[in-house]
């Protein structure tokens, strides 16, 4: 008895495998063409829709270079500064997460780098048990052999939640700040990287006290790491503190889209001396509804 029922076990487990080797996403399509939809967007229009509200989302794609620099260093310093020297999955993340989720006896950490969100983003569901992150980790594998960094970065700027409805970085934009994404100001972008733990609570259109000290953290963390290139701020050894003059990036104000080209060259990168929580909270936000792009049509689910 004890037998058979191993038995139907291994089969169990290994028609299970089958399956997920069968529908295991092709992730080599997002090289050249961007997503149509993410499981996120088609899970939240089909919660709208069962409350029987409409399931339009502001959604609108941009390329990479159409998405202001401060945006794109403050997604990587405040979501994942490792960005660039692992393949997919932190395991030194993942072991503190674990640790930290261990003593306070709930899942509240996930140690998650940006390739893994996308993956989860695109393919999989918000729940935490253990079977998504297993199939998490091996799309963020997929997805690290067949994108570059720069690729997965764009489309995970373009897709992931802003706000309630809004998603990617166009749409938030232009929905709280009535700036195209390329035009953002480092103080309104440490806004929009801040909310990404949990969009829908900390909104940036009315600052709760943990966003706004989520975007001092992240102006700071500028400061001292984003007037280099993506590449070379994340990828090599964070520089020690140094007594230079202290620019005010977080009030800094852009009227066109800004550049790699624009930024101070990395000699000019200064310490973090500057107390922003005066200059932060006069950035003007709106949450009032603009017209994008949205995905797909009312009856896809």
């Amino acid at each position: 008895m004890l037998k058979k029922i191993f038995l139907l076990l291994v089969v169990a487990v290994l028609l299970w495998l089958a399956y997920e080797i069968f529908t295991f996403p092709d992730v080599s399509a997002l090289a050249k063409e961007p997503p149509k939809t993410t499981a996120f967007m088609e899970q939240r229009k089909k919660q709208l829709r069962a409350n029987g509200q409409s399931d339009e989302l502001q959604w609108t794609w941009v390329p990479y270079g159409r998405i202001s620099p401060y945006l794109r260093r403050a997604v990587l310093v405040a979501e994942d500064d490792s960005f660039y020297e692992h393949k997919g999955v932190d395991v030194d993340a993942m072991k503190e997460a674990f640790e930290r989720n261990w003593k306070r006896k709930k899942v509240s950490a996930g140690g998650s780098t940006i390739t893994q969100q996308l993956a989860k983003n695109l393919y999989l569901s918000p729940s935490r048990n253990p079977i998504r992150k297993i199939k998490e980790y091996f799309i963020a594998r997929a997805l690290e052999k067949h994108l570059t960094k720069k690729r997965i970065l764009e489309i995970y700027l373009n897709v992931v939640e802003l706000g309630e409805r809004v998603y990617g970085a166009e749409a938030g934009a232009r929905y709280y700040f009535h700036e195209s994404a390329s035009a953002l100001t480092p103080a309104q972008a440490a806004l929009l990287a801040g909310c990404l733990p949990n969009p829908r609570l900390m909104i940036p259109g009315n600052p709760n006290k943990r966003l706004r000290w989520r975007q001092r953290m992240i102006l700071s963390r500028l400061r001292r790491w984003g007037y280099l290139f993506e590449r070379q701020v994340l990828a090599e050894k964070k520089p020690e503190p140094e007594t230079a003059t202290t620019t005010a990036l977080d009030t800094a104000t852009t009227t066109a889209p800004v550049t790699d080209t624009d930024l101070p060259p990395p000699d000019t990168a200064t310490t973090d001396t500057t107390d922003t929580s005066d200059t932060v909270a006069t950035d003007t936000v709106s949450t009032d509804t603009v017209t994008t792009t949205t995905t797909g049509d009312t009856t896809n689910s």
